[in-house]
């Protein structure tokens, strides 16, 4: 817990295993390890993506699909 109090409001880049990439600010997680960021961008990863990516605000991602997390500089 003291780990991710440590991060809490920090934005974090968390890549997932269906080649999305998702960057916004870390704000909790609930019992089963799911990661909640608000104010997120995600991207799709890929030579022939947009790298522009999209806003989608609020955004819980299931850890099931957390293949990489990071903290953004």
């Amino acid at each position: 817990i003291r780990n991710l109090k440590g991060i809490l409001r920090r934005t974090l880049r968390i890549i997932t295993n269906d080649d999305r990439a998702f960057v916004g600010t870390f704000v909790g997680t609930d019992k089963s390890l799911n990661i909640l960021l608000v104010n997120t961008e995600e991207f799709r990863l890929g030579a022939s993506e947009n790298p522009a990516g999209r806003y989608v605000g609020q955004v819980m991602i299931p850890r099931r699909l957390i293949q990489n997390i990071g903290l953004q500089q």
